[in-house]
């Protein structure tokens, strides 16, 4: 899943993101409001974590942004700010939870988690097509009841796909949320990574529909 946090204290970025790659995410991140306005509303991500106390920008003033635009990212609201009218201005602004600083790296997770789903119309963290399990929780996969090892960014693609379920994808979306905006993208990514979830879970699991993308269709 691609994340996009929006957090100017440069301690508890690194902390974020760091805990976050390593359950998996992919992460973008910006330190100011208007360059998190800019690219929250122009880019693609599953899910925002946004800091309220923003350089050039608040964040509320950036989420009331937002949603007049018609940008319906699920926000998770992190911050220092624990009053209960604060909470209460932030979603009413827009954002869909709200985590006071102090925070753990699996409880941010947890939500984050959450919120997707919701976002997705799915209640469980347990996702099953057919034979393929994926438990979004602890980033397991099984066929056939049988465990399945992946790499992470294995992982990634057959989440992104799990959670929709026969819609076309477009190679160009799928490299997004495989990758951050400063990482290195080869040609082939894609190709690859879909043939190794093909020879993983079945030949069948991932349609190539010519020149449009790809799809996962729903499996009884």
């Amino acid at each position: 899943m691609r994340i996009f946090l929006i957090e100017d204290d440069q301690e508890i970025s690194e902390r974020l993101v760091s805990g976050l790659e390593a359950l998996g995410y992919v992460v973008d991140h910006a330190d100011n409001g208007p360059d998190a306005y800019v690219i929250g509303k122009d880019e693609n991500f599953d899910a925002v974590i946004l800091d309220l106390g923003l350089p050039g920008m608040e964040g509320l003033e950036v989420l009331r942004r937002w949603r007049a635009d018609g940008v319906q990212l699920p926000v998770l609201v992190l911050t220092a700010r624990g009053m209960w009218s604060e909470k209460v201005e932030g979603l009413n602004a827009g954002a869909d939870d709200y985590i006071t600083k102090p925070f753990h790296i699996p409880e941010v997770d947890a939500r984050l988690k959450a919120l997707i789903r919701r976002n997705s119309g799915l209640a469980t963290p347990v996702f099953t097509n057919g034979n393929v399990s994926l438990d979004t929780a602890n980033g397991r996969v099984t066929l056939d009841g049988k465990p399945v090892d992946m790499t992470a960014r294995e992982l990634r693609m057959l989440n992104y796909f799990m959670h929709r379920l026969g819609r076309i994808i477009p190679q160009a979306e799928l490299t997004e949320h495989l990758y951050t905006l400063d990482e290195s993208r080869e040609s082939n990514t894609i190709e690859v990574y879909v043939s190794r979830l093909r020879r993983k879970l079945g030949a069948d699991i991932i349609k190539t529909v010519r020149g449009m993308g790809y799809r996962m269709d729903e499996r009884k």
